[in-house]
């Protein structure tokens, strides 16, 4: 198994620089890795070469995170609809018309977005801990929920506290066991936390949390989305999620009868860090057949 290394670039998309990773050869099969909160596309800084053997991988950072610009919010709205075109304009300007698809966190409801708008391009689905289902989220969504209810600064401020060193860190590895979380790198929150320690970044990450509300308007027509077109999909995941735990997994049968579902057990949130060497055969195993 020939492996190629990543390649890192920065890609001039639209009036904005962002921050590419890249391994495989230009012309294999696509899997397109939108990341999720808070750590950029760094989270697949394994996956990607342990692919690139068979499939072109593509993973970038949000406006507003890792390496990539921070526009000013009165020329960038900074929403799930602005992320979602943004996905598309990288699909764009990096030539790829067909793609596997994965979902993780805010990429998960960025990603189906962009599913939605355009249907013909998605060869298939992977899910890590993305939620859709508004009846089985988590207890972690009690804080967020809190402030939906009533927003005051009282309910505000557990947003604001969560976009810190110490924030990051417990997203990391404050659901899963000691065990498990003595796998989890420091480098995730310590070197992540810098980049993302200036105001406009700050304000933009606790402004994300509080959209979420409206993103449950949204969840509806995601699952029409899985619904009516049946993509090939693979679901991987760590119950021990707060905020998306087993329940949120299963759900996806209600719309996608044949999904194929693995529940990683005592896994969490970021089960690429802790359970890679049991996730990557499953990941590998259903592209070779979906994605060829």
């Amino acid at each position: 198994m020939q492996r190629e290394a990543t390649r890192h670039r920065h890609v001039r998309v639209g009036d904005r620089d962002l921050f590419v990773r890249e391994a495989g050869r230009e012309d294999a099969p696509a899997v397109l890795l939108p990341h999720g909160y808070p750590c950029s596309s760094f989270q697949f800084r394994r996956l990607m070469p342990a692919l690139s053997d068979r499939w072109r991988t593509v993973a970038f950072d949000w406006p507003g995170f890792g390496y990539s610009d921070t526009p000013e919010p009165a020329g960038f709205g900074y929403d799930f609809d602005a992320y979602a075109d943004v996905l598309t304009d990288v699909t764009d300007a990096l030539g790829l018309e067909h793609y596997a698809l994965w979902l993780h966190d805010y990429g998960s409801q960025i990603s189906l977005r962009h599913a939605i708008a355009h249907p013909d391009r998605i060869a298939a689905l992977i899910i890590q801990n993305g939620d859709v289902y508004e009846d089985v989220l988590g207890p972690k969504y009690a804080t967020i929920k809190a402030w939906w209810a009533d927003k005051t600064d009282e309910n505000h401020r557990p947003l604001e506290e969560a976009v810190s060193e110490e924030g990051f860190r417990n997203e990391f590895v404050g659901e899963v066991s000691e065990e498990i979380a003595s796998r989890l790198p420091p480098d995730l929150w310590k070197l992540h936390w810098p980049l993302m320690d200036t105001p406009v970044r700050r304000a933009v990450s606790v402004a994300l949390m509080e959209k979420l509300e409206q993103n449950l308007e949204w969840f509806p027509r995601y699952q029409s989305y899985l619904r009516e077109n049946q993509p090939a999909t693979l679901i991987i995941w760590g119950p021990q999620d707060g905020y998306m735990p087993e329940e949120s997994a299963r759900a996806y049968y209600r719309d996608l009868p044949n999904a194929e579902l693995h529940l990683l057990r005592d896994a969490g949130h970021w089960l690429l860090e802790t359970h890679f060497d049991e996730a990557l055969p499953l990941v590998r195993n259903f592209l070779s057949r979906m994605l060829r």
